[in-house]
């Protein structure tokens, strides 16, 4: 690895993790990292702040949403 290669912190455990193409799992350092953090968002442990979305599909009837 080059002094220039970029290295970030792993998103999960906070490991460094070199920005280089054979890095396959980046920003993560492993795909267990990756996973646990999909996880996170999966049981919406991790959100983006902001202002909640209307729900558009409880606005359409039945008939219009399979037309």
């Amino acid at each position: 690895m080059s002094e220039s290669t970029l290295q970030v912190k792993c998103p999960t455990c906070r490991r460094p993790v070199p920005w280089s193409p054979e890095q396959e799992f980046k920003p993560f350092c492993s795909e267990r990292c990756k996973m646990i953090d999909l996880g996170e968002w999966a049981m919406e442990e991790k959100v983006i702040p902001g202002e909640p979305l209307e729900d558009t599909l409880d606005q359409l009837d039945d008939d219009s949403f399979f037309q």
